[in-house]
């Protein structure tokens, strides 16, 4: 790992949590990602299943967490199955995790080889009534793939199918949601990451540059402090690239008189940050740019100052769009007429917004957490605002990383300049 260990205390707090949630004499196995082909003999870098990651911190891949309460034994009552270390595997591929190691990570003191683990597991299942299998249920996801998870669910069934089956996935949904003050730590140190990538941003943007130029000052920046990489393609879309939501060629030249959105965010011990802002290419905004983004940078605000405990995001997301609506009308983008006869289904403002507001955040960028139920404190939410023109060839968004609390809300990105006036001073200032 490129990070700082995290402390253990994330994931012992985070196992105590699930585990108080399973079923009475239940035993629950969450398995590793795959190891994905890529091409000829290649293999796509690693990415753990951030279900494993957060029950036990562990990054390598073939390793398990095992959790069963109410085992009569109570070593066995959680479990790290983990690899063996073999002399070929490591000369060719890199050290593997040792018992010791992989302790001190996790906080899980039964570790357990998987070569040795089917004559252990078999009477654990035996005396367990029922079984909690991980499956990867997210509601902007298709699972056409048969994944390793799906697979051990297969193989399972097979082997014991006069058990009761239990969804993993719906207890991580609503544990993994809530956030405890560890985990927003960490994301915050991904945040912090992220600042000094866009502080560094202010100082190299010019007409000219490319955009996947400012996208390798964003991998250097996050690398050189220590981040595992980028949480998620970085956007760079200058120009109307940016009315493109997830535009991610990012090979256009940034052009004078031009804006550029930048959508990126840190990767800091499996937690992710979640950044855009948009700035002029030259430095400084024109007038009708700046009035733009400070109709996005209101909404921003807006939202702000509603996201609490209580509210739910398709309410949110309802009231956000009534002040779009007014703002969209300030600034010459709608007609009273237009919102008079608008279609309640299809909103007027949706020709210039046309998505969401927010999402939760953590261990994935779209990570885990209800999308119907009120918001509750300990919730990690982004707030992402979008103005996007097609007849002026112009797109702004504006979004910062936020945690609920139960008397509000917290800006973890609030030293991250926002306002047109503090991005020019920075970026005249930088090019003295």
């Amino acid at each position: 790992m490129k990070y700082t260990p995290l402390d253990s205390k994330i994931f012992i707090q985070n196992r105590k949590r699930f585990v108080s949630k399973m079923q009475k004499n239940s035993i629950a196995i969450i398995v590793s990602n795959d190891e994905f082909p890529y091409n000829a003999d290649a293999l796509h870098n690693f990415k753990q299943n951030t279900e494993m990651f957060w029950l036990s911190g562990i990054e390598q891949e073939g390793s398990m967490v095992i959790l069963f309460p109410d085992n009569p034994d109570p070593k066995y009552r959680e479990v790290l199955v983990l690899i063996r270390p073999q002399e070929l595997k490591e000369i060719w591929d890199g050290k593997r995790l040792r018992a010791n190691e992989a302790t001190k990570i996790s906080g899980m003191t039964t570790i357990v080889w998987i070569d040795v683990l089917d004559g252990l597991l078999q009477p654990w299942i035996h005396l367990a009534d029922a079984i909690y299998l991980d499956s990867n249920e997210n509601d902007r996801k298709n699972n056409l793939i048969r994944t390793n998870e799906y697979r051990f669910i297969d193989e399972m069934q097979s082997r014991y199918p006069l058990h009761q089956y239990l969804r993993a996935a719906k207890l991580m949904k609503e544990l993994r949601g809530i956030k405890t003050k560890e985990e927003v730590a960490v994301i915050q140190k991904a945040i912090d990451i992220t600042d000094v990538a866009f502080r560094r941003l202010l100082q190299y943007i010019q007409p000219g540059v490319h955009e996947y130029e400012i996208e390798a000052e964003i991998y250097h920046s996050f690398l050189s402090q220590r981040a595992t990489g980028v949480a998620y393609h970085s956007i760079i879309a200058s120009g109307d690239n940016a009315r493109t939501l997830h535009y991610n060629s990012n090979n256009n030249i940034c052009k004078d008189g031009e804006l550029v959105l930048m959508d990126f965010g840190a990767e800091y011990g499996g937690y992710c940050a979640d950044l855009t802002r948009t700035v002029p290419v030259n430095g400084k905004f024109t007038r009708r740019q700046k009035q733009v983004y400070n109709a996005c940078l209101h909404l921003h605000n807006y939202a702000k100052s509603i996201l609490k405990p209580g509210i739910s995001i398709l309410k949110y997301t309802d009231k956000v769009g009534e002040e779009a609506t007014q703002q969209f009308l300030k600034i010459g983008l709608l007609k009273k007429t237009e919102v008079k006869n608008e279609d309640p289904e299809n909103r007027a403002y949706r020709k210039y917004l046309y998505h969401g507001i927010s999402h939760h955040l953590g261990l994935d960028v779209h990570d885990l957490g209800t999308r119907t139920a009120p918001i509750t404190a300990g919730m990690v939410f982004t707030i992402e605002p979008g103005i996007y023109i097609k007849e002026e060839g112009m797109g702004v968004r504006i979004e910062n990383n936020f945690w609920i609390t139960a008397n509000g809300n917290q800006d973890l990105m609030k030293n991250i300049p926002i306002t047109a006036e503090e991005i020019e001073a920075l970026m005249k200032r930088n090019k003295k």
